[in-house]
C-alpha cells in the first residue's frame, strides 16, 4: 500500500496529463482513427513505463533484484527513442521505416547489456555502472530529438504559430538529455512526465496543423487565410489570386474524383513554386490565394513564372491575377480587389480563346 501511495505522489502530475490527453483524443473529432489509436497506444505506453520506472527504483531501495532491475533499465533506456521513432514513423511517409530501425538497434543493445554490461550494469553494491557504451542512451535520445524537431520544422509553415510549440518541444526534449546527467537518478521522478509533456505538445502542434489545413489539398484553408491577413497585414507586399478553369466540366464529365485529382495536382504546382514566406491557401472550391510576406517584385515575378511553368506541365489550366504593393502603398482590400480583377480578366481571355461556355466552369 505504501508503494502505491508513493507511486501516486510521484506520478500524480503525469496521471493528470495523461487523463487530459485521453479527453483531448476523445473530443477532437477531426483526428482520423489511425492517428487517434496511435496516440492512445503512446499514452498507454507512457503510463506503463511510469510503473516500470517507479518499480525499478523501488527495488533498488529494497536491495537485490539485480536481474529484474536490469530488465527494467533496458526498457527505460529504450523507451524515449522508440516513442520519438513512432512519432516520426507517422510523419515521414515513405521514409518511415528508417525512423524505426535505429531505435530498434538501440533497444537490442540495451537488451544485450542486461547480460554483458556493454551499456549499463549493476555492481555488487546495487549501484549503476556504465559500460563502454554507457552514454549511448543519451546520444540516442539526442539524435532522435534533433530528428523530430527538424521534421516538425520541415512540415510546418515556418510561422510563429508553428515555431513556438516546436521550440517548446525542443526545450522539453533537451531537458530529457541534460537533466539525467546533471541531477542523476532523481530525474527518474520526472522522466515520464517530461516525455508526456513533449508528446502532449506534439499533439497540440498536430491539431494546429489540422485545423488550418485543407483536408483535400493540404494547403492552408480559408480560416488560416483570414487569420494571416489580419495578423500579417503590414508584412504583405504581394497578393496572388488563382482560379482553376473548367473544374465543373471535369466534375460533370469525369466525376468528382477526377476534379479532386485536378485540384490536388494544381495545389502541388503552387507549393512547388513558393519560397519561404509565400503562403498558399485554398479559399474556395477552385479558388486559391497566395500571400507573399516581404517579397520583392523580382521574387514575385519569379514566383508567377514558376507557377505558370508548373501548371503548363499538367493537363489543367488556371487564371491568375496579382497585386504588388511595397511599403504599404495599398491596403489589403485594395490589393485583393486589384488581384481579383486581373484574375477575372485572365479568365475571360481564356474562355474567349477556348470557346468554352464560362457558365460551365
Amino acid at each position: 500500500m505504501d508503494a502505491f501511495v508513493n507511486y501516486l505522489l510521484q506520478n500524480w502530475a503525469l496521471i493528470l496529463i495523461l487523463l487530459a490527453f485521453l479527453i483531448m483524443l476523445k473530443i477532437t473529432v477531426f483526428i482520423d482513427r489511425k492517428t487517434a489509436i496511435r496516440m492512445l497506444l503512446l499514452v498507454i505506453s507512457i503510463f506503463a513505463l511510469s510503473i516500470i520506472v517507479f518499480t525499478e527504483f523501488y527495488l533498488a531501495d529494497l536491495g537485490g533484484y539485480r536481474e529484474a532491475r536490469l530488465s527494467m533499465m533496458a526498457i527505460r533506456y529504450s523507451a524515449t527513442p522508440l516513442i520519438i521513432a513512432l512519432i516520426l514513423f507517422a510523419s515521414l511517409g515513405k521514409w518511415r521505416w528508417y525512423a524505426i530501425i535505429p531505435a530498434a538497434i538501440f533497444a537490442i543493445l540495451n537488451i544485450v547489456s542486461t547480460f554483458t554490461g556493454i551499456v549499463f550494469d549493476i555492481d555488487n553494491s546495487g549501484n549503476l555502472v556504465r559500460g563502454v557504451l554507457g552514454f549511448l542512451p543519451y546520444i540516442a535520445v539526442g539524435i532522435y530529438s534533433v530528428a523530430l524537431i527538424v521534421t516538425l520544422i520541415w512540415k510546418s509553415d515556418k510561422l510563429i504559430t508553428d515555431i513556438i510549440p516546436i521550440s517548446f518541444t525542443a526545450f522539453v526534449l533537451a531537458s530529457g538529455v541534460i537533466f539525467p546527467l546533471v541531477i542523476g537518478k532523481e530525474y527518474s521522478k520526472i522522466f515520464c512526465t517530461t516525455i508526456a509533456i513533449a508528446l502532449f505538445v506534439y499533439y497540440v502542434f498536430l491539431i494546429l496543423q489540422l485545423t488550418k489545413k485543407d483536408s483535400l489539398t493540404g494547403l492552408l484553408n480559408r480560416q488560416a487565410y483570414y487569420v494571416s491577413i489580419k495578423n500579417n497585414a503590414k508584412e504583405i507586399t504581394a497578393f496572388i489570386s488563382i482560379d482553376m478553369n473548367e473544374l465543373k466540366t471535369i466534375n460533370d464529365n469525369y466525376g468528382h474524383s477526377a476534379g479532386d485529382e485536378a485540384l490536388i495536382t494544381l495545389s502541388k504546382c503552387f507549393t512547388d513554386a513558393v519560397k519561404r514566406k509565400q503562403l498558399v491557401y485554398r479559399v474556395g472550391g477552385d479558388e486559391f490565394a497566395i500571400i507573399c510576406l516581404k517579397t520583392s517584385e523580382e521574387e514575385l515575378n519569379q514566383l508567377l513564372t514558376d507557377i505558370k511553368e508548373n501548371v503548363a506541365k499538367t493537363n489543367y489550366t488556371c487564371s491568375i491575377g496579382y497585386c504588388y504593393s511595397p511599403n504599404e502603398s495599398k491596403n489589403m482590400n485594395e490589393m485583393i480587389k486589384e488581384s481579383d480583377e486581373m484574375m477575372y480578366e485572365d479568365k475571360a481571355r481564356y474562355y474567349k480563346k477556348s470557346g468554352s461556355n464560362r457558365r460551365t466552369k
